[in-house]
């Protein structure tokens, strides 16, 4: 079925903001050697595609399915303390073999120019190497975990500067002492901890399970919302990938997202729409209120725009909204503006009118409108007004549903009066405070 035009130009027109922001970021990606095992050409024309939008990608593969099936042709098996593989003499060499089997398939998939296929041009170059410093986890209560490792230290100068060089780096969880002996590592403990080395813009975990509360999605968190659903999960699937965002996040990764990797192009839906369909772990709140800032006037201009040229709302320009940007509000959703409005308080100094107030689209039925408006009364009642009011020329229903009332246009505050547009015509409502 032809895809309709219209539909791939607005969704192409939506994506470009994160477009722009992702540019020259580095993003580290884990995923696991079920993945690997799994038909993942899809999964690697996206990482093509991120690294084509200028987007700095380190990728940290899993192996852990792949040493259980060297251990199994040899008739043997690990034995497992707290999740973690006691990798004894056997183990270690399914290790090796595991690591260089994966990183050449990955490599080599990465690798493909095919004309007429997603990777087409691309020419991606690959980096791996001993990026990993690492020592023995030792003797936990009385279990020797042997050649199981933990990370010592992150060679970060060494990745930035493959990444400087415009190449893919790709890490497999081996690390090396500097006596020369192998470890094997948690992959999830590997990629948290380079994310953390490179201060990534962001760490994201391709995992078994979506992050769900009580059948929900959770869309996003902040790391102490992470830390009581971690309460609650420590022994399933996706206590690993929460550790591993909580601790990212307190440790200056800006944002970690937990993806499922079943989920066809989940990656891409994630990084390039307004929703995703992961869930997005940060440190601060993802979505917030928050005064505006001289930074915030395009993204406001870009929500106004549709609105003016509707007739819903004064026109203003560049100049305006900077000498009045301190009286404005919005909400920020993951660097975006996805509302605002204006607080205009009267000389008088017992009111103050509501102006300039926008939702977008895709926000207008999830309470951001109600957000602003309490946000507005709080603001009001703090400052010990006694009134706020709004012109509006097609959106009075709405106010009135939350309390406001008609007034005349010559109980207006003086200030404001004098600057009523008769030619507009709006309706004057206010709602006492």
């Amino acid at each position: 079925m032809p895809i309709e035009p219209t539909n791939f130009v607005n969704w192409f027109r939506d994506s470009s903001p994160y477009i722009h922001a992702h540019r020259g970021k580095t993003f580290v990606i884990f995923f696991s050697g079920e993945t690997v095992l799994d038909n993942c050409d899809n999964l690697i024309h996206d990482f093509s595609l991120l690294k084509s939008l200028g987007i700095r990608l380190v990728l940290v593969h899993g192996i852990r399915p792949q040493i259980d099936q060297r251990l199994k042709q040899q008739n043997t098996t690990s034995e497992f303390y707290k999740n973690l593989r006691i990798t004894d003499n056997p183990a270690l060499q399914c290790v090796k073999e595991a690591a260089g089997l994966v990183r050449v398939e990955i490599e080599a998939l990465l690798s493909m120019g095919l004309a007429n296929s997603p990777m087409a041009g691309a020419k991606i170059k690959v980096a791996s190497g001993n990026f990993i410093t690492a020592k023995p986890l030792g003797i936990i209560d009385g279990t020797d975990y042997q050649h199981t490792g933990k990370v010592r230290r992150i060679e970060h100068t060494a990745i930035h500067q493959q990444l400087d060089q415009d190449n893919v780096v790709l890490i497999s969880p081996v690390g090396y002492s500097p006596s020369g002996e192998v470890f094997n590592l948690a992959a999830e403990q590997v990629a948290t901890e380079v994310a953390i080395a490179l201060q990534a813009e962001k760490l994201i975990l391709l995992t078994e399970h979506s992050c769900i509360n009580k059948q929900k999605l959770i869309q996003q968190m902040t790391t102490t919302e992470a830390k009581s659903l971690l309460q609650h999960n420590i022994d399933t699937p996706i206590s690993i990938p929460l550790t591993a965002a909580i601790q990212s996040c307190q440790q200056g990764v800006k944002r970690v997202h937990l993806i499922n990797r079943k989920i066809d192009g989940a990656l891409l839906l994630e990084l390039f729409t307004r929703d995703g369909t992961g869930t997005l772990i940060s440190a601060t709140p993802f979505e917030s209120i928050r005064s505006a800032s001289l930074d915030d006037i395009a993204g406001i201009l870009e929500l106004i725009k549709p609105l003016e040229q509707q007739g819903l709302l004064v026109k203003r320009s560049r100049e305006k909204l900077e000498m009045e940007i301190n009286d404005y509000i919005v909400i920020e959703r993951d660097g975006l503006i996805i509302a605002c409005t204006a607080y205009h308080r009267m000389h008088d100094e017992k009111s103050a009118e509501i102006a300039c107030f926008a939702v977008h689209p895709n926000y207008q039925k999830s309470s951001r409108g109600n957000n602003l408006l309490n946000y507005l009364t709080d603001k009001a009642k703090t400052q010990q007004l006694e009134m706020l009011f709004v012109l509006s020329t097609q959106t009075m229903q709405w106010f009135v549903e939350r309390g406001f009332i008609t007034m005349d246009i010559e109980d207006l505050p003086k200030q404001r009066k004098e600057f009523y547009n008769y030619k507009r015509n709006a309706k004057v409502l206010y709602k006492k405070i």
